[in-house]
């Protein structure tokens, strides 16, 4: 699908909603296969069946236009988890960790040494990525503690998730292994129940 020229100016109509939800899908597609650094301007238009034109004048650039397409597939309201319990919440966030891993690691990976020189690059990874997953983690632990389930003052609720996350990412690199729910159940009941003083 091109964008089309108009009658009286031939200059290119305003993209939808729906052209751009195919222009930012196809970024972040072309990111976990390639890499930020591989990814061009060239092969998105490519991709999309657009105008290199069209992208540089929407965007600017290649940041502007992965940070844009980052921040607009971002999951605004992650998904609300109760499950009655902090264990049982802790369970399920894993298990949907885990059912989105192979996707997010690829962008994750694909992204990595750009975020750590574009702070705005950054931003948007984190929205779309990193604070979801943090949102969701603050709701099951405070209604934990409402609900007189975990101490509120346990010092290692600050750590949960550094906890939760970093056991999902760092098995890879320790063990080359991927975090299975095997590992995870094994992993929450050794380490994150203890913590904070749940079974």
């Amino acid at each position: 699908m091109t964008d089309q020229p108009t009658a009286a100016t031939g200059r290119r109509t305003r993209l939808t909603p729906e052209r751009e939800l195919e222009l930012f899908t196809a970024v972040v597609d072309l990111v976990r296969e390639h890499g930020y650094e591989a990814l061009t301007m060239d092969a998105v238009a490519a991709r999309t069946k657009s105008s290199k034109a069209t992208l540089y004048r929407q965007w600017e650039s290649k940041p502007k236009l992965v940070a844009t397409a980052l921040r607009h597939l971002g999951k605004s309201h992650p998904e609300d988890i109760d499950t009655g319990s902090l264990a049982g919440d802790l369970r399920q966030m894993v298990s949907d960790f885990i059912s989105h891993a192979s996707e997010d690691t690829a962008l994750l990976n694909g992204l990595a040494h750009a975020v750590s020189k574009d702070p705005e690059l950054w931003q948007a990874l984190y929205e779309l990525h990193i604070r979801p997953g943090l949102d969701a983690l603050d709701s099951v632990v405070r209604r934990a503690a409402e609900r007189g389930e975990l101490d509120p003052d346990n010092p290692a609720i600050e750590f949960v998730p550094h906890l939760v996350i970093g056991a999902l990412s760092t098995r890879k690199l320790i063990e080359n292994r991927d975090s299975d729910a095997d590992y995870m159940e094994r992993y929450l009941r050794a380490v994150v129940f203890p913590a904070l003083g749940i079974s």
